[in-house]
């Protein structure tokens, strides 16, 4: 039946990108093709002749009589034909015309070929005429086959039976349509149970499966639209007068989605690069990953690299990676010649650019944190008036757990530009050195305020008794003599814990031995000079008296 023949049609239009310049001719030209610049630039007077969708020629035009307008002159002439009663006699012949040779169809004029035609087409003129000739009489006798009895009968039937095949597929949809949805939302969480129990409920499988039930509700709309608007192709070009209406819905939409496939499948051997590119790159980035796990485990040994630098260094050289990959990859990714892509790269660049001042200096200042030994995770250290354990040190801020138990988030460049103070970094073997200062007042001897802040020094759990506890006279200031009192101590984490210690065993010490600490200072001073009395003897007072 003819629809069958209507289907084939459609799916020819939906194939083809261009159509045959001559729709009547079997022959190929036997003269050398124009260059592709010529072609171009005669492709700008050229216009087709097209009866119902279909293009029998091309006629050339000028100045003075474009070719779009001689097309149309000449589709005009050939209706007028048409017009005829069926089965009428036709009659075509070419005339010798003063501006070549003319095409008749009953003694009708229907065109002029002309040298120019010729030498566009390349043929000679006699047989491009008689070819234009038989495109002509063709379509005529097409136009009043598509209008006969037996065709409209047919053309029907077929339109009948291809509603008929809808109707059931629109019936099946609607009805089938959300009980599909259902089962690919089951069978999508029952395979998502076990994703669920290994993550610990990070990936539930109930969304995932109303993920997959929402794709699968599009698919089914976009396979029911997609046969919505063949059906309506093809009942369309089932009738020689719905015809032209069904070409308008190939040319909008068949053709782009042509174009779409054609496109991809263009861009096939860049994807197959980029696949390359992206398996290059994952194997390159695992590679790393396995040889810095076996320089951590020390199965491979770097002189002076320390272990925390693995995983630092791993994300520095997968980040060097990638962006080499990049730049590999991005003359073959879609799109990447064309104007808005590089305008929409430069623009990305700019605002990256202006907004990145503070996060590249941070970055950058990470980098040297991690890699100028200055800091380690586990120090104690102090930064600014902040005291805390380095817990972790990221590429942008570095995590520091107080002597409270708070958390500090320490910014990399805040680091790098202050004062680190490192409690736990050893210098020369015998530790930090423990100091704090009291005020006596002048009147007390000299050694005997040594020796008990030395004997304050030697109570204090975590202060080294070697080398000894020293003192030193800091300041004679206007109503004391500061004496400061210095240990060494290899105990860093517990500098808060020493001090508070060495403190409460200065006041017990002083107050054991009658000794006034006159730090801060007081309101008045008293009427008695404030000087020794008698020499020590060089004895302390007893703890157990």
């Amino acid at each position: 039946m003819k629809f069958i023949a209507h289907l084939f049609a459609t799916l020819a239009l939906v194939i083809c990108v261009q159509s045959m310049p001559v729709a009547a001719q079997d022959a190929e030209p036997t003269v050398p093709a124009t260059t592709e610049s010529q072609a171009d630039e005669n492709d700008v007077f050229v216009a087709p002749v097209v009866i119902e969708g279909e293009t029998l020629f091309n006629v050339r035009g000028s100045s003075v009589l474009p070719a779009a307008e001689r097309a149309a002159k000449v589709e005009e002439r050939i209706y007028a034909v048409t017009e005829l009663p069926q089965n009428a006699p036709l009659h075509f012949e070419v005339r010798q015309n003063e501006f070549g040779l003319a095409v008749f169809a009953n003694s009708r004029m229907i065109t002029v070929v002309t040298e120019t035609d010729a030498e566009y087409e390349q043929f000679e003129i006699d047989t491009l005429a008689q070819l234009q000739a038989e495109a002509i009489e063709a379509a005529v006798r097409n136009y009043w086959l598509g209008r006969s009895n037996e065709a409209r009968v047919d053309s029907a039937l077929g339109a009948v039976g291809w509603t008929v095949g809808f109707l059931i597929v629109t019936l099946l949809f609607f009805k089938r349509r959300d009980k599909l949805n259902r089962a690919v939302a089951r069978l999508t969480e029952r395979q998502f149970t076990q994703v669920e129990e290994a993550t610990k409920s990070i990936v539930r499988g109930e969304a995932v499966a109303r993920l997959a039930s929402f794709g699968s509700n599009v698919v089914l709309w976009v396979i029911y639209l997609f046969i919505l608007y063949y059906y309506l192709s093809v009942v369309l070009l089932s009738f020689a007068e719905t015809r032209p209406f069904a070409q308008i819905l190939l040319d909008y939409v068949s053709e782009p989605l042509v174009g779409i496939i054609l496109g991809f499948l263009g861009y096939v051997p860049s994807l197959i690069m980029l696949a390359i590119i992206a398996l290059i790159t994952r194997y390159a980035i695992r590679g790393v990953r396995i040889i810095l796990d076996n320089v951590e485990a020390g199965i491979f040994e770097w002189k002076n690299f320390e272990p925390h630098w693995v995983n630092p260094t791993y994300n520095i050289a997968r980040v060097a990676i990638i962006a080499i990959a990049v730049v590999f990859a991005y003359p073959h990714i879609p799109g990447s010649d064309s104007r808005a892509f590089q305008g929409l790269t430069i623009l990305a660049g700019i605002v990256v650019s202006l907004g990145s001042n503070t996060v590249v200096s941070n970055m950058m200042a990470g980098l040297f944190v991690v890699y100028r030994r200055s800091t380690n995770i586990g120090d104690r250290i102090k930064v600014g008036n902040q005291v805390g354990d380095v817990v972790e040190i990221k590429l942008m801020e570095t995590l520091v757990k107080s002597i409270k138990n708070e958390m500090i988030s320490i910014p990399n460049a805040q680091l790098l530009n202050s004062e680190v103070i490192n409690y736990s970094r050893t210098i020369d073997g015998r530790g930090l050195l423990v100091n704090t200062t009291v005020g006596i007042g002048y009147e007390e001897p000299q050694e005997k305020i040594e020796a008990m802040l030395v004997e304050a020094a030697n109570r204090t759990t975590h202060l080294k008794l070697s080398p000894k506890p020293f003192v030193l006279m800091t300041a004679l200031a206007d109503y004391a003599i500061n004496y400061q009192i210095n240990a060494f101590s290899t105990r860093g984490s517990s500098l808060p814990q020493i001090y508070s210690d060495l403190h409460r065993n200065i006041v017990s010490v002083f107050n054991e031995n009658g000794v006034q600490i006159m730090t801060p200072s007081y309101i008045a001073d008293p009427d008695e000079p404030k000087v020794p009395k008698e020499k020590w003897d060089g004895v302390l007072a007893s703890t157990n008296e």
